[in-house]
């Protein structure tokens, strides 16, 4: 699993937070690593030249399955740490539901059989 991580211009992209937010990554999708080739995270500061607000620190994480289209969440908190482990919360359970729908549909397919299958008994 790669982890890509972006910052805007307000936030330093140190090598600090860079490993921070890799490791918050790594833990909340560890358990489904294997069906991940690329993670993205982006971090901002949605208030960086005004004094003041609440939750203006923003992630975007956008996680690429394999075989599957992107599917991306957004956080926003007062601070980055809450940030990033917000989103990193959301993405980790989107990801159970989305391989959860995925299958059971697989579960409940009625295609025909193939030609020549044996047919079942039961």
């Amino acid at each position: 699993m790669q982890i890509q991580i972006h910052t805007d211009h307000n936030i330093g992209g140190h090598e600090a937070l860079a490993a921070q937010v890799s490791g918050v990554v790594e833990t909340a999708l560890s358990h489904i690593s294997d069906q991940i080739t690329r993670v993205e995270v982006h971090l901002s500061d949605e208030n960086s030249n005004k004094k003041g607000g609440n939750d203006h620190m923003r992630c975007v994480m956008e996680v690429r399955l394999e075989g599957r289209h992107p599917i991306a969440v957004t956080h926003q908190a007062a601070t980055l740490d809450q940030a990033v482990d917000g989103a990193a919360e959301q993405l980790s359970k989107l990801i159970e539901h989305t391989l959860g729908r995925l299958r059971d549909q697989n579960s409940h397919r009625t295609d025909p059989p193939l030609p020549g299958a044996k047919p079942t008994e039961e």
